[in-house]
């Protein structure tokens, strides 16, 4: 795989993860249930994590981020986490966890897709499968909180 598309793919798994860390932090500090806070705030912070890791993927392969905040969002990944503004306001369990799974359906599919990648370096494949693998319990523990939030 050509360094630009490398850097296209990770840059894209960087906004998502910046969207779903922002969408985590949002989520933590409007939702009242204690319970629900430490998991919003573990999400945010797995995150934070998982953007270091990939920058840090990128900077060794000399590979730049995007630094251009905001333009580069893509609108799917945002919008699936707008909702989750009204879901908040409605003080809704149920409706902020449905938002969120939305949320991390966006996420694997970004990780997905960057899995299938060829030719990723052997270190930053191993970076992103791991990353996944989190992606993938954080969707299912908030789609099992949505389900028992019923």
């Amino acid at each position: 795989m050509e360094a630009k598309a490398t850097q296209a793919l990770l840059n894209e798994l960087v906004e998502t993860l910046k969207d779903g860390q922002k969408g985590y932090a949002d989520a933590m500090t409007d939702v009242e249930d204690a319970n629900l806070k430490d998991t919003f705030k573990k999400y945010a912070a797995q995150r934070a994590g998982y953007i270091t890791e990939i920058e840090d993927q990128m900077f060794s392969l000399d590979l730049h981020p995007k630094t251009d905040e905001g333009s580069s969002v893509t609108g799917t990944v945002h919008r699936a986490w707008i909702d989750l503004k009204s879901a908040l306001t409605s003080k809704d369990n149920h409706a902020v966890l449905a938002e969120c799974e939305r949320g991390e359906d966006y996420a694997k599919k970004a990780y997905q897709t960057a899995l299938k990648a060829e030719d990723l370096p052997s270190a930053l494949k191993s970076v992103i499968e791991k990353q996944y693998q989190g992606v993938q319990a954080a969707h299912d523990a908030i789609k099992a909180l949505r389900d028992s939030s019923k």
